[in-house]
């Protein structure tokens, strides 16, 4: 079992040592193979990472040409008339990207990939659900739920959604043979990328989620959306399966909204309910994963370390 949490100072500390590990990850990567691929995550915890990634590829520490990325998801519903407006909208994930990351390299990453969620009319995507309800199940035990479209679903719409944005998209991380370091956040409740909690684990490959309610109201209260209405109900998101499926995991939570999924997903049994905790799973599966978080997410580890180490599981604190 491999699994480390690394305790840092802060939000500056956390994002320094998470890109010292993720460039020596790529550097010693690219010796033993032609490329790497990385998974990226969106939200405030990478941003730091993110730029000292960018200055290391520019300094020349590594090729980011010989680099392809994943991002973990996308909305479905963002405001725009077409996918291109869609894609472009400033709260969508793909412009989030070219802000915090890709447009800081100089020399660019040789593909990038974000869900194709915004080719997905929402408006469309309701319509179709309602008219054909034989077609799909909701799965979940919360308010957020994965939609699991039929393969033989009888809408023509809703078989392309599942055939060629959800099953495309874990087909073609496969075809380019998996993903070797996978950066990953945590939700307030313990959720990764849209992989609501109380989403099943199993099948969770490529997800399309009904937003629960209060994912909906942050993102409107957090400034991102002007009301409801506007805000995406729909998102396309890797389930913990597939996220679980790189070779190396490194999840960054910062603040002390933070600090009880990240304590329930170490000290609990994994569940559902709390997504990360499937990290457990993947480390007792070969997998490797680090936390590195700051004092404030890391609180409760610090207090109950003599509980989590007997699980085989190494804390580091680095804070003073």
């Amino acid at each position: 079992m491999s699994f480390k949490v690394i305790i840092t100072r802060d939000f500056e500390q956390m994002s320094e040592v998470a890109a010292g590990i993720v460039t020596e990850s790529i550097t010693s990567g690219m010796k033993q193979k032609e490329g790497f691929t990385l998974g990226l995550a969106t939200g405030s915890s990478p941003t730091g990472l993110y730029k000292r990634l960018a200055g290391a590829a520019n300094a020349g520490v590594f090729d980011p040409s010989r680099i392809r990325s994943f991002n973990l998801d996308e909305y479905v519903g963002l405001p725009g008339e077409n996918a291109q407006q869609r894609a472009l909208h400033p709260e969508s994930y793909s412009f989030f990207m070219i802000q915090e990351f890709f447009g800081l390299l100089q020399k660019k990453f040789q593909e990038v990939n974000v869900p194709w969620g915004t080719l997905i009319d929402q408006d469309r995507l309701i319509t179709e659900m309602e008219d054909h309800p034989e077609d799909w199940q909701a799965e979940g035990t919360d308010k957020g739920k994965s939609i699991v479209i039929r393969p033989d679903a009888r809408s023509e719409y809703l078989r392309w959604i599942r055939r060629e944005i959800l099953d495309a998209y874990g087909d073609k991380i496969e075809r380019t043979g998996g993903i070797d370091l996978q950066v990953i956040g945590v939700g307030g409740r313990g959720h990764v990328a849209f992989h609501e909690s109380g989403i099943p684990f199993a099948d969770s490959r490529v997800l399309l989620v009904k937003l629960d309610d209060n994912t909906v109201a942050n993102a409107v209260s957090d400034g991102h959306f002007a009301s409801r209405e506007e805000s995406p109900r729909y998102a396309i998101s890797m389930g913990v399966e597939l996220v679980s499926r790189a070779r190396t995991v490194i999840l960054l939570a910062s603040g002390s909204r933070k600090t009880d999924p990240i304590a329930e997903s170490l000290l609990e049994d994994p569940s559902p309910m709390v997504p990360i905790s499937y990290g457990k799973v993947f480390a007792q599966n070969g997998g490797r994963i680090l936390y590195v978080i700051d004092r404030a997410a890391g609180k409760k580890i610090i207090a109950q370390a003599d509980r989590i180490r007997p699980m085989g599981i190494e804390i580091e604190d680095i804070c003073e």
